[in-house]
C-alpha cells in the first residue's frame, strides 16, 4: 500500500470522463464505459478471490450492482455489453494476457506475487490493449491508472502505468 492518501472513486470518474478517446463518444458514453472498466476491475476480483465463474458473475452484476451507489452518489448507467465482453474476454484470454503482463515485471517477479486488485487491473488493461484496438492506448492507459491510484495511491498507479505502457508497445506496434 502507498503513503498517498487516494482519491474518491467519484473524482476518478470525473476526471476520466475528461478523457477523449479514438472514436468520439458522448459524455455519457464515456462514464457508462468509465464505470464498466471499474466494475470490471471488480468482477475480475471477485471472480479471483471466490472462485465464482464469468457467467454468474456477469448476471449478478447485472442484477444487483449496477444499480447501487457509488459513495453515497447513485451509479452512472455502465457500459454493460462492454463489461460483460472485458469479463468473458479476459477469461478466456488469460493465457494471452498473463504473458504479456509477466513480461513487462521485474525479474523474477511473477504475476502470482502481485496484489489481486493489481492483478486485476492489469489484465483489465492488457485485455483492453490487446484485444480492443478501437479504443485509444492513452485512454486505456490513463483509466486503468486512475483505477489503481484510487484503490491504493501514487506508487501502484505508477507500476500500472508503466507495466500497461509495456504491454502498448508489445500490442500497438
Amino acid at each position: 500500500m502507498s503513503d498517498a492518501k487516494p482519491q474518491s472513486l467519484k473524482a476518478v470518474m470525473d476526471q476520466l470522463n475528461a478523457e477523449t478517446g479514438a472514436k468520439p463518444l458522448t459524455q455519457r458514453d464515456k462514464r457508462a464505459r468509465t464505470v464498466a472498466r471499474l466494475v470490471l476491475v471488480q468482477a475480475l476480483y471477485q471472480m479471483e478471490i471466490t472462485g465464482t465463474g464469468v457467467e454468474t458473475v456477469i448476471r449478478e452484476f447485472a442484477d444487483h450492482r449496477f444499480d447501487s451507489d457509488l459513495e453515497g452518489e447513485p451509479l452512472a448507467q455502465a457500459d454493460e455489453e462492454f463489461f460483460a465482453e472485458g469479463a468473458r474476454s479476459v477469461v478466456r484470454e488469460q493465457g494471452v494476457i498473463d504473458p504479456l503482463i509477466t513480461n513487462r515485471l521485474a525479474s523474477g517477479w511473477r504475476l502470482e506475487r502481485l496484489d489481486t486488485t493489481v492483478r486485476a487491473i492489469l489484465r483489465a488493461g492488457a485485455w483492453e490493449l490487446k484485444f480492443r484496438p478501437d479504443v485509444g492506448l492513452e485512454v486505456v492507459i490513463n483509466e486503468y491508472v486512475e483505477i489503481a491510484r484510487a484503490f491504493f495511491g501514487e506508487t501502484e498507479a505508477r507500476f500500472v502505468n508503466g507495466a500497461l505502457d509495456g504491454v502498448a508497445r508489445d500490442v500497438r506496434k
